[in-house]
């Protein structure tokens, strides 16, 4: 069994979400590690296309953000660019645990294997 807590950025003092797509020169995995290790990395993957790393990343405030994309994640060496693109609302994230549950968020609820429950 496993028990899982899903929280809100916003209710715990986030005031911004945004979604970084970054090319990188040289070792993709190298600079994929590294933005793992910052706290506010919350989802960080390797992809192919324009971008060679997709990171959603979290911040208190915009000056926050801008610390965080440009002192944190574009110094990096190996980041060779990016694209940064702020998310205002969510209206659906899927987390999937193991093979067989699914926990879809949505914006004013959770569904859970199918039944929608209320949060109050």
């Amino acid at each position: 069994m496993q028990i899982v807590a899903i929280t809100d950025p916003l209710q715990l003092g986030y005031g911004r979400e945004a979604l970084i797509g970054i090319r990188v020169h040289g070792d993709v995995r190298l600079v994929a590690d590294k933005i793992a290790s910052i706290d506010e990395a919350n989802y960080v993957v390797m992809t192919a296309g324009s971008f060679d790393i997709i990171a959603e990343v979290i911040a208190v405030d915009d000056d926050a953000l801008v610390h965080l994309l440009n002192d944190s994640i574009r110094s990096i060496p190996g980041c060779d660019g990016s694209r940064d693109i702020s998310v205002f609302e969510a209206f659906k994230a899927d987390i999937r645990m193991g093979d067989q549950v699914t926990l879809n968020t949505i914006s004013d609820g959770i569904k859970f294997h199918g039944r929608e429950t209320r949060e109050s």
